[in-house]
């Protein structure tokens, strides 16, 4: 007869903030007999690079009905007890290190606590599909009284209230337990509502936002997305859990919320006029991660479905689930109306921009990026733009490419979002992943027999080669201009220059440059040219501004300890800059089929 395992129980409390511990307790009643085994993920979802989390537990231990019990470590994050015969409740106690101020791990400190639950949480072997109590609290301390708590965890009792949102929470799996973020502390927070449902952002951090206008502009766009994919929501309650921060910018997604972590002068203030760059960047920020809340955590590809958060999950579909997405995230800004078309095309270009700077582009296929995230992308290197593409930019102007031709071979009948609403229906509503060929057949069978068939050849032979895009050509039957010009006068050296305001450290060095043929390498920094102090970056660019392309500069360098001399002939100013623009003479087709496409 099947019997139910009871739930396995777990408590999370800021043991010592000024050391940055936290303190995890997992219960386990009727462990296993032969020995209970517990693993501690060497991964999070949606961060594809393992981590190690196991590296932040300072110690660990367990007892058996109160007695102490022994724990073998088995590998570099799995432990197992002793044999555990007549055993009713067996209890681990862990210390967890917490000081990684990113959206991937856990960080506490006097001001606040952040946690992933892959950062804490122990699997019991045998256990993951029993549901999951977890009890959250306070730091002990009159000085924490005043602290709140806010995550999309669902309350036990199901009712997201109470004195600062502390208490006992219940997911019906392990894998649900570790796909909510936790945010304590003195946050400032707010709430909206996007078609029914309830959002609230929480902002930790000095900041003097305008949380009316953020959360008018997040409304659209939620509410677009929503539209987009079709009522109702997959969830019923999401969360925004922003660290704001003096230079920062970040965002990992999960099932009901995100954690981001963003720079103040991003967010908008009171008074605040036109809509800033860094503030744009934001918006595009929020609308990726909450985009993923279809894509990515419910229409995954089939190596996702489970995760195995022991290793490297390998899939060659990251161009089109986190490409695609970075697509429609700037996309749902201009057809929610939070940016104008304007706009909009002036983030395109910086897109195309960031695809065509590296030679990297011409070497790896977004396939074989997507492949190789775990050991590339995640792990770059001085040589990365010289040896990698990101399936992100990339992915995003194939997503582009894909849904002008879907568009326009259709007369507008047909487009990239049918091939999302596709996937959502078939993979996102029934748990099923998506095989590696899938994408390539939901486009097939939108498009139709003759169009379909075509672009599905040709989006295969786009992420499998390095060809690059022909936007030029695709962008004009929607009546928009593609053009390509120097950023700067000042003649080339080829290279790229740590960022800061100190030394003139050398970052990068492109393939063919002159810097790469006269001997100069990452790590360098400059101290002269032609004889003159090379102060820092902008005083490079000041003497770079009065030469000419051709010239032969002597260029002295420490690397290391040792002083190095070079002699290189600069280049012409790269063709650097893309712009977007509207034909100014465009047919009511073209408009028609644009206004399909960007809205307004």
């Amino acid at each position: 007869m099947h019997t139910t395992k009871p739930a396995v129980e777990y408590r999370i409390r800021p043991s010592n903030p000024a050391a940055h511990l936290f303190e995890v307790i997992c219960t386990v009643p009727d462990p296993d007999p032969a020995g209970q085994v517990f693993r501690l993920p060497a991964w999070i979802p949606g961060s594809y690079m393992i981590r190690e989390f196991a590296r932040n537990i300072v110690r660990i231990e367990a007892r058996a009905d109160e007695q102490p019990c022994a724990l073998e470590k088995l590998d570099k994050h799995s432990w197992r007890t002793a044999p555990l015969r007549g055993v009713r409740e067996l209890v681990v106690r862990c210390e967890i290190y917490a000081w990684d101020l990113s959206v991937r791990s856990a960080h506490l400190d006097g001001t606040h606590g952040f946690f992933n639950g892959t950062s804490g949480f122990l699997a019991v072997e045998g256990r993951t599909q029993a549901p999951c109590l977890v009890t959250i609290e306070r730091p002990a301390g009159e000085q924490y009284r005043d602290w709140r708590l806010i995550t999309a965890l669902p309350p036990e009792n199901g009712e997201r209230s109470g004195e600062g949102g502390f208490g006992r929470f219940r997911a019906p799996d392990y894998d649900a337990l570790i796909d909510h973020p936790v945010e304590m502390g003195r946050f400032a927070r707010a709430r909206f509502e996007a078609a029914g449902v309830t959002h609230e952002i929480a902002l930790t951090g000095r900041h003097d936002c305008d949380f009316d206008r953020l959360c008018k502009d997040l409304a659209r766009i939620c509410s677009w997305q929503i539209e987009l994919f079709g009522a109702p929501a997959p969830v019923d309650y999401y969360a925004f859990l922003v660290m704001v921060v003096g230079e920062g910018y970040g965002g990992l997604e999960h099932r009901a919320s995100t954690a981001l972590l963003c720079s103040r002068a991003d967010l908008p203030w009171k008074g605040m006029q036109g809509l800033p760059d860094g503030y744009k960047s934001f918006l595009g920020l929020c609308s990726h991660e909450y985009f993923h809340t279809w894509s990515v955590k419910r229409i995954k590809p089939a190596a996702f479905t489970p995760y195995d958060l022991s290793c490297e999950n390998h899939t060659r579909l990251l161009w089109a689930f986190e490409g695609f997405t970075s697509y429609y995230d700037d996309l749902a800004l201009v057809r929610s109306g939070v940016i104008t078309v304007e706009d909009y095309l002036g983030l395109l270009g910086k897109t195309v921009a960031n695809v065509m700077r590296g030679s990297g582009r011409l070497k790896q296929s977004v396939a074989e990026s997507s492949f190789d995230a775990w050991t590339k992308y995640y792990r770059q290197d001085e040589n990365a733009p010289n040896a990698i593409v990101s399936y992100y930019t990339k992915g995003a102007l194939i997503a582009l490419a894909l849904d002008l031709q879907l568009r326009a071979g259709s007369a507008g009948r047909k487009s990239l979002d049918d091939v999302m609403r596709l996937l959502w229906q078939r993979h996102g509503c029934t748990g099923v992943g998506v095989p590696e060929d899938g994408i390539f057949a939901a486009v097939r069978e939108v498009g139709g027999e003759t169009l379909g068939a075509r672009l599905a050849r040709w989006l295969r032979k786009a992420v499998s080669g390095c060809e690059d895009l022909p936007l030029a050509r695709l962008l004009k039957p929607l009546g928009v201009v593609l053009a390509a010009e120097a950023s700067s006068t000042a003649p080339a050296m080829g290279l790229k220059l740590a960022g800061g305001q100190g030394e003139a450290r050398v970052a990068n060095v492109y393939d063919d440059g002159p810097a790469q043929a006269a001997g100069v390498a990452a790590g360098d920094v400059l101290v002269a040219l032609d004889g003159l102090r090379i102060a820092h970056a902008k005083a490079l660019e000041d003497m770079l501004a009065r030469r000419q392309a051709g010239d032969e500069l002597t260029l002295h360098v420490f690397r290391r300890d040792e002083l190095m001399r070079f002699v290189l002939v600069l280049d012409a100013p790269p063709r650097d800059k893309y712009s977007l623009a509207l034909a100014p003479r465009a047919g009511a087709a073209v408009v028609a089929l644009r206004r399909g496409w960007l809205g307004g």
